[in-house]
């Protein structure tokens, strides 16, 4: 089961901050706050402090299960443009430019990893698991038949 935590209007350019999402985009939580922890951009801590949030909307979705058993990893991190702040900063000769502040909308998704977002190796290795359990199996025949 899948929670989601959002942020908005938090006051960074989405360009800068989709540097830090696509850090964190389909790794492990732990892994994942980790990279977040040292990270020098200034939007790591948000979106830390986003993720702490999605754990914990997540663990009291499934109050049963323990995180560390639950094998979570970030599914999905989307950055959207939010409300632009527009301003004037004095120019030469009596002129205005226009300034934008920037800001963005942050949604996350913390959940079991889903087989669109796994790598070639974990497939394969999945697929070879699968198939000597099916050969495990078929060996084994009952003494009646």
């Amino acid at each position: 089961m899948e929670a989601v935590a959002k942020l908005r209007n938090v006051p960074t350019s989405p360009r800068k901050m989709r540097l830090v999402a696509n850090l964190v985009r389909g790794k492990r939580v732990t892994q994942a706050l980790g990279l977040l922890r040292f990270e020098a951009n200034s939007g790591a801590e948000k979106v830390e402090k986003l993720l702490l949030s999605a754990l914990a909307n997540w663990q009291l979705k499934n109050a049963d299960e323990r995180i560390e058993d639950a094998n979570l990893y970030v599914t999905e991190i989307m950055v959207d443009e939010g409300r632009q702040l527009k301003r004037l900063r004095p120019a030469p000769q009596g002129r205005g430019h226009r300034i934008r502040k920037r800001s963005n909308h942050i949604t996350l998704t913390v959940g079991p990893q889903r087989e669109s977002q796994m790598t070639k190796k974990e497939i394969n290795a999945m697929n070879r698991a699968l198939t000597s359990i099916d050969a495990a199996t078929s060996t084994e025949t009952p003494a009646n038949a």
